[in-house]
């Protein structure tokens, strides 16, 4: 995510490397390639130009204390500027009618229909009975699509193929929902240009028929500029709450993160972070402007880890590293934890300094197929007695996982050494603190 922009960030503060103060000049030199940095992630002009005054302003204003570098005070600076373009602080998404109801609307292919599904989910997870409205009536396959995202995340979908009248539907939808006890609907609209008149006037219709109480506008994060220009366009029609970020697990430039807020004075609520239905979170500026100056984003991290831990679970394992009695049963219980917080890489970045050392790194998220089926290919005596494993056992598993005997012993030595590091790590042993086996982490391409 935004590895590009970090990188440019990274190059301009060299430039204050060894300065033992700050002057107009070496500030200057670096914030010429802070916009730079701007506007090759796609940011608005104007809105860079602003950004990067406003750093120069308090930069110059300030005196540098004994305790901090000239870089040090700059990147401090720059992460409150950024933490301010990008909305200050995390914006309420708060569900008080009953039902609540949320309208959806964006370009074709930013991800509405599937971030309608993951926005139903986070909802339930908050005790709130959620219904979904297929209003795609123009899209081949909308409703149908709908209704196995709806059927993935255990929500109902209200449907009525066939009819094209979109408005009739997401009224008659809400009523639904008013009669049923739900405690809210999620509205999901077709894919429109800001540039059709007619779809336009639709989506207005739409948001005046069932007076939503929040309208979020959905984008890919992976768009610039022209995001941005869509987004005052929907805005000027039907004055949303807020936006969805997608994508932002992907290659992201930046650009409509760091430009909607500055432009249209509609804060990021949330952004998807993953393919997965529970891959969405709420937005906080601070936060990302910390990972964007490679700070890392450890509260990101403990929340994710939070929410997929099992306590009783945890402090089992604990005792059994205690023991020295984790064996491959405990392994594979791991790694399916570790799966579920996201993208591995994306995880690892999220560590303070981590991310700089990744780039260039191909970490594969497939290697852990690969390690799942070795171990489910071994009997559970096996794998709470991975050293009792002779030649012909191997061969056995790594034919029922499609591996080869090589690949069977390169798991069972980084199974061995991880737990020698955590054998020293318990003993309060400094060798331990290293770096522990990654199945699928290779070198730089």
């Amino acid at each position: 995510m935004f590895d590009n922009l970090q990188e440019r960030f990274e190059r301009a503060f060299k430039v204050l490397k060894g300065h033992g103060s700050i002057t107009e000049v070496n500030v200057g030199d670096t914030l010429k390639e802070v916009r730079k940095a701007l506007l090759d992630a796609d940011v608005d002009y104007k809105t860079a130009k602003t950004f990067v005054k406003n750093v120069k302003e308090k930069a110059l204003g300030k005196k540098v204390l004994t305790a901090l570098q000239p870089g040090q005070l700059l990147i401090k600076i720059t992460q409150e500027e950024l933490t301010e373009l990008m909305g200050k602080a995390a914006a309420p998404f708060e569900l008080k009618a009953k039902p609540s109801v949320i309208l959806l609307a964006g370009l074709q292919g930013a991800g509405k229909t599937t971030h309608a599904g993951k926005l139903a989910k986070y909802i339930t997870d908050k005790n709130r009975k959620t219904l979904l409205v297929a209003c795609d009536v123009y899209r081949p396959a909308a409703v149908d699509q709908l209704q196995v995202v709806g059927e993935s995340v255990e929500v109902e979908v209200f449907a009525e193929p066939g009819v094209i009248d979109a408005v009739g539907i997401a009224k008659r939808g809400v009523e639904y929902a008013k009669k049923n006890g739900f405690g809210a609907v999620i509205v999901d609209t077709a894919g429109r240009l800001a540039v059709d008149s007619k779809m336009m006037d639709e989506i207005e219709a739409i948001n005046k028929a069932i007076k939503p109480d929040e309208s979020l506008f959905v984008v890919d994060a992976m768009t610039g500029q022209d995001a941005v220009q869509t987004a005052k366009a929907f805005n000027d029609r039907i004055d949303f709450t807020g936006v969805i970020l997608t994508k932002l697990d992907g290659d992201a430039r930046g650009g409509a993160a760091l430009s909607i807020f500055s432009i249209v004075g509609k804060p990021i609520k949330f952004v998807g972070v993953g393919e997965k239905m529970d891959a969405l979170e709420i937005f906080h500026p601070n936060r990302m402007a910390e990972r964007i100056l490679g700070m890392g984003d450890v509260v990101t991290l403990v929340e994710r880890a939070q929410q997929v831990v099992d306590e009783k679970e945890a402090k089992k394992i604990e005792e059994k590293i205690r023991k020295n009695k984790f064996d491959l049963e405990d392994f594979l219980s791991q790694i399916q934890q570790i799966r579920k917080m996201g993208n591995v890489k994306d995880l690892l970045g999220m560590m303070p300094g981590i991310g700089k050392a990744l780039r260039g790194v191909d970490i594969d998220d497939n290697a852990f197929n690969q390690v799942e089926a070795i171990i489910r290919s071994m009997t559970p005596k096996e794998r709470s007695m991975p050293r009792s494993l002779d030649l012909s056992r191997k061969k056995r598993i790594a034919k029922g996982s499609g591996t080869k005997v090589e690949e069977v012993n390169k798991l069972l030595k980084q199974f061995e050494d991880m737990k020698k590091v955590m054998q020293m790590m318990n003993k309060g042993g400094e060798k331990g603190r290293g770096r522990l086996p990654m199945p699928g982490m290779g070198r730089g391409r």
